[in-house]
């Protein structure tokens, strides 16, 4: 049996919207540079923004989650029963 890992609290929760902030803050910002050295026309900008963008903000979320406890599995999963009144 694994021993249960505490639910994440308010500070994972802070540094989770944090993360999420400067991940898209960063995104962007790396965009816009390839945009104005002229690395990216601007075709190629709108397909990273519309297309590359969101798919560089699940993967943010994603290794933010896991870093920060909120990963959970099957084994942490406990039954749920109906009380009788």
């Amino acid at each position: 049996m694994t021993p249960s890992r505490p639910a994440p609290g308010p500070d994972a929760a802070r540094a989770f919207r944090l993360g999420i902030v400067a991940g898209a803050i960063v995104g962007l910002a790396v965009a816009l540079l390839l945009y104005w050295y002229g690395t990216l026309t601007l075709f190629a900008f709108g397909y990273v923004l519309l297309l590359l963008y969101p798919v560089y903000l699940v993967l943010v979320a994603t290794a933010l989650s896991v870093w920060l406890g909120y990963d959970k599995d099957v084994t942490s999963l406990r039954p749920v029963y109906r009380t009788e009144r």
